[in-house]
């Protein structure tokens, strides 16, 4: 195994905690779970309900995948946390699947949490493996 390679990614959002925004070993990346923050205003309120603020999320994985010279064709899994999960698990799930072809889903796992940082409504981490 070669050793882990710790990417900060030039104007992705700022971390929320002590972390890299992803980790790579052997052609795997883990991306860190991304908040609906803007990537350019740190300090501004989050979007207003679950469809913007997992656009926002999204982007902001776009931004750091693409630090990273991959894209979302290259994930093979995702991991999805939401706050509300009865009210907000179908709204987000037509968000999430828009960044997506429809035969190129990658494998996840979704959970209903009692909070998430900075009071947002969903996170999301990734996994992708280099081609």
């Amino acid at each position: 195994m070669t050793s882990p390679l710790f990417h900060m990614i030039a104007g992705a959002p700022a971390p929320v905690a002590p972390f890299s925004h992803a980790v790579e070993a052997d052609g795997w990346v883990f991306v860190t779970g991304q908040m609906p923050t803007d990537p350019h205003d740190d300090p501004a309120p989050l979007p207003e309900g679950i469809e913007a603020q997992t656009r926002r999320v999204m982007d902001n994985l776009k931004i750091v995948l693409g630090g990273l010279d991959l894209g979302l064709e290259h994930i093979v899994f995702a991991r999805v946390y939401v706050t509300e999960f009865k009210r907000d698990y179908a709204a987000m799930n037509a968000v999430y699947k828009s960044y997506f072809p429809a035969d190129r889903l990658p494998a996840r796992t979704c959970i209903g949490v009692t909070g998430l940082a900075r009071d947002a409504l969903v996170e999301i981490d990734l996994i992708a493996k280099r081609p």
